[in-house]
């Protein structure tokens, strides 16, 4: 029998197992649910990594050997289901069987196909707590998700997190999904890891008073770094020393480098492909952007934000929740190039606005939206639902005599 399970209610841990369809990737809601589960209070919660999509298939790429070091460096168990696409249905028995086998207390799904099979499992499998975690609204002209988000993951999960109230508005208004079972819990990341000491300004031959644009993402058409493109067409005639720099890779890539070379912007726009560097890129910025068309809490604002960076951003998902616009940086619409052009003339204009932009942004990242606060919120939400349900056991650890 397992040591754990033989332990008094009062004694053993919440057992917690976090859900997740893939990782050893950069994306955000990937990360995220990643440094979640290995962050969990190892004293109080006894925690499971499990993603549907692992191992990955091919060869052991960077990402997935850092996914692995990190989750064995926490203390975490790491499970796989071997899930190689969407007809391998069967591999989802092998989560009902750790769930029920474990006598799991939480679990904690994150995106739409993990909420799917999460909740319906979870609820079979008899664990008290079903939480879903939806990373961004994605269902217009969707709607059989719409219907499965609202008669499947909703009813059965105890709580759909939002991570915008812009999400969770859409999920009350447009799903129908009753306010109760909704719940705004915004992002967080963790503390920043040093950077390394490289001068990416010297790297790339930019003077050090030369102003410095940036943006780090994947270049996926909803991340609408066209725009970027256009904006600095428009921008370098007012200000042709500006350089831009876009760090990430992604399907867009030689389509970015073509509409560069035709806006005639490529000599001042550099495509830096993907980066295992980003703080010393962010170093090397006077001014952050994110012109998205649609999002959900981008980690990357947040990233800017702790690097001490004013944004000028679209005002779409979650980013309003980030940046008010004036104190941490600057708001536009989505779309609009001439006016995300503007908005970066502005604090190019002005360098001591902008520094003061910067100074707000990382306080407020601190107090906000940091790691270890989103951690404690998530685990006290934890202990709340497991009381609410009346749970088989007390979470907090016995007494000491």
């Amino acid at each position: 029998m397992d040591r754990l399970a033989s332990l008094k209610p009062s004694q053993r841990r919440t057992r917690v197992v976090t859900l997740i369809d893939s990782a050893g990737s950069y994306g955000g809601a990937e990360n995220l649910a990643l440094s979640i589960a290995t962050n969990l209070d190892p004293e109080r919660l006894e925690s499971t990594l499990c993603i549907s999509r692992w191992p990955p298939p091919g060869p052991v790429e960077a990402a997935t050997r850092e996914t692995v070091e990190r989750v064995r460096a926490a203390g975490v168990r790491l499970v796989g289901l071997d899930r190689r696409g969407k007809v391998d249905v069967w591999v989802w028995g092998r989560l009902l069987r750790l769930l029920r086998r474990e006598r799991i207390d939480v679990l904690h799904t994150h995106k739409f196909g993990s909420n799917v099979w999460g909740t319906l499992l979870g609820r079979a499998a008899g664990v008290p707590v079903v939480i879903a975690h939806e990373h961004s609204w994605e269902y217009e002209r969707r709607p059989i998700r719409r219907i499965l988000d609202r008669q499947l993951i909703a009813r059965c999960a105890d709580l759909l997190i939002a991570v915008s109230r812009e999400d969770q508005k859409r999920m009350v208004e447009i799903e129908g999904i009753p306010p109760a079972r909704t719940l705004f819990v915004p992002n967080g990341i963790a503390e920043a890891e040093p950077t390394s000491g490289r001068d990416v300004r010297a790297e790339l031959g930019i003077e050090p008073m030369t102003p410095v644009i940036g943006s780090v993402g994947s270049l996926f058409p909803v991340k609408s770094f066209d725009v970027l493109l256009r904006a600095a067409a428009l921008l370098i005639r007012e200000r042709p020393d500006v350089q831009i720099l876009i760090a990430g890779g992604g399907p867009q890539y030689e389509t970015l480098l073509k509409l560069a070379r035709e806006l005639r912007v490529d000599g001042s726009v550099r495509l830096l492909g993907r980066r295992n560097d980003v703080p010393d890129v962010l170093r090397a910025l006077d001014i952050a952007v994110c012109c998205s068309r649609s999002e959900g809490s981008p980690l990357s604002v947040i990233e800017y934000m702790q690097a001490g960076l004013p944004v000028v951003a679209t005002a779409v998902g979650g980013v309003p929740d980030l940046i008010e616009s004036g104190v941490q940086g600057l708001l536009v619409a989505p779309d609009d190039p001439p006016a995300l052009a503007r908005a970066l003339a502005e604090l190019l204009a002005d360098p001591e606005r902008a520094r003061i932009m910067g100074i707000h942004a990382r306080e407020r990242q601190r107090a906000e939206f940091d790691l270890e606060v989103l951690v404690h919120r998530l685990e006290d939400l934890y202990d709340e639902l497991l009381a609410r349900r009346g749970a088989r056991f007390d979470p907090r650890p016995a007494a000491r005599a």
